[in-house]
């Protein structure tokens, strides 16, 4: 390529003045092609596709449509892949359901023959071999509570804790205990397959315990797939410093993580989560039940407007919707409402970045901060490659839109989930008034700039070497100019 950069490949600025993003989750309630616009034009930027349901060819249709309709729309929206990961189950009962009474006696073991209210079937002997006494397990999502008194290698005894009416194939958890067991299953594996053929931006993986778990995943889908570590076990929040450092984000995913800690807890923790993320410069968003009651009411409870608020205030960069929109009976409604609750506490947010701890955020994204929060600044304009930039940037939370040109499409796409970032994709630039021209250009086709106001430009130098962020130039917009350019 040759000359000066002709193309600007815009993207269509829908919800720019709205800086935390939603996620939501494709499903039976969502998957015509009306429906999945109306979920775009209302605010989704990015949608999940829950491999715990559904079929390939489902979601395959459903990714294409979405394409489809993101292209004609000239819209950046992001796709997600989500495993679902190694799901403990028992075995079945030899009359469907038993009734376990506080202080009985029950066992695990290996026997796959139907169970009974004294026993039941534990087909994971790699379990069995890590639990000890006084080991806690959980069944049915926690409704009982199981406490270990011996083990034998094949079967385990427990005591009866919290009691209950317990059904067949219901799930086990294990918390406090890593458990010797891989965070891909043979069927995550086959999942991950449709990742090229969809197009997706992004693999979650589900109950992340170490770093290790992240780095199988970097394996199995290449180095141009983001990783999502979904933060649900009590092992991953204790080793949540490596686990962010090797994934490219991660989902704070509070349904699986409230089974297996103390609930009271979950409010510190998603928050400190949320903080580690913002330190490493990843993005974070923070998942269930938000807005649960909209899967069959119009209107949320008073309680979920505040929890969808709490999350922003604390700085998450998305929020997600799960049964809302996949299976519920008002999916444009409940993003259009999340919509208007971010927006809000977006607006009511006086000082933010005066109310957040920056001595972990990068030296240059800070200083970019300071400078719009000191002059008129009307955005930041980064040049980025990888997204890395755009998310340094990000991590500081500035008072002004970020605007993300990138050569790479997938790399903008990347860029939907991550706080206040609006991603346009661009030709390659080669010389410094390349990058004024396509800013000029870029500004005056995606916002409605004025003639004289100022933006920040950051950069990497020299151009096409990736890995580092060291030129910041404040530029005032010449509207002139950039009409010149445009042949007016």
């Amino acid at each position: 390529m040759s000359g000066r950069s002709e193309t600007v490949v815009t993207t269509l600025v829908i919800h720019i003045n709205r800086k935390t993003k939603i996620v939501a989750t494709l499903g039976p309630a969502s998957s015509s092609g009306d429906i999945i616009r109306e979920l775009i034009e209302s605010g989704v930027d990015m949608f999940r596709l829950n491999m715990s349901h559904g079929t390939h060819d489902v979601h395959e249709k459903n990714a294409h449509t979405v394409r489809e309709i993101q292209k004609g729309l000239g819209a950046n929206v992001s796709i997600v892949v989500d495993l679902q990961g190694p799901k403990i189950r028992i075995g079945t009962f030899a009359d469907k359901s038993v009734t376990l009474l506080p202080g009985a006696k029950f066992r695990l073991d290996l026997d796959a023959s139907p169970g009974n209210v004294t026993r039941v079937y534990l087909p994971h002997p790699e379990i069995i071999g890590s639990l000890e006494q006084g080991s806690e397990i959980l069944l049915d999502d926690g409704k009982l509570k199981l406490k270990v008194v011996d083990n034998d290698g094949n079967s385990v005894e427990t005591i009866v804790m919290d009691g209950g009416s317990l059904s067949n194939r219901k799930g086990v958890s294990v918390p406090g205990v890593i458990l010797p067991i891989s965070a891909i299953t043979d069927k995550d594996q086959i999942d991950a397959g449709i990742l090229n053929e969809i197009d997706a931006d992004w693999l979650a993986v589900s109950f992340v315990q170490t770093a290790d778990d992240i780095v199988l995943a970097r394996n199995i889908v290449g180095p141009n797939i983001g990783i999502l570590a979904k933060i649900e076990k009590p092992s991953a929040v204790s080793n949540i410093d490596s686990i962010v450092k090797a994934a490219d984000a991660i989902i704070v995913a509070r349904g699986d993580l409230g089974v297996e800690m103390p609930f009271e807890s979950i409010p510190r923790v998603q928050k400190m989560l949320v903080d580690t993320a913002r330190t490493h410069n990843k993005p974070c968003i923070v998942a269930t039940q938000m807005l649960e009651s909209m899967v069959s009411c119009h209107r949320p409870t008073r309680a979920e407007v505040s929890d969808v608020a709490h999350a922003v205030l604390e700085g998450a960069d998305a929020v997600m919707l799960s049964a809302e929109t996949a299976s519920g009976k008002y999916p444009a409604e409940a993003v259009r409402t999340m919509a208007k609750v971010v927006t809000q506490t977006e607006c009511d947010q006086a000082g933010f970045r005066s109310t957040r701890d920056t001595s972990g955020i990068d030296p240059v994204a800070n200083a970019v901060s300071m400078i719009t929060e000191m002059n008129s600044i009307r955005a930041i304009v980064v040049f980025t490659e990888s997204g890395r930039s755009a998310n340094v940037i990000a991590a500081a939370r500035p008072n002004t839109n970020i605007i993300a040109l990138t050569t790479s499409q997938r790399t903008a796409r990347k860029l939907c989930m991550s706080w206040g970032i609006t991603s346009i994709v661009i030709d390659e630039i080669f010389w410094f008034s390349q990058m004024l021209q396509i800013v000029q250009k870029t500004l005056t086709q995606n916002l409605d700039i004025k003639d004289g106001e100022k933006v920040i430009i950051v950069a990497g130098l020299p151009f096409r070497e990736r890995g580092h962020m060291n030129f910041i130039h404040i530029y005032e917009v010449d509207k002139a100019l950039a009409d010149r350019d445009n042949g007016s």
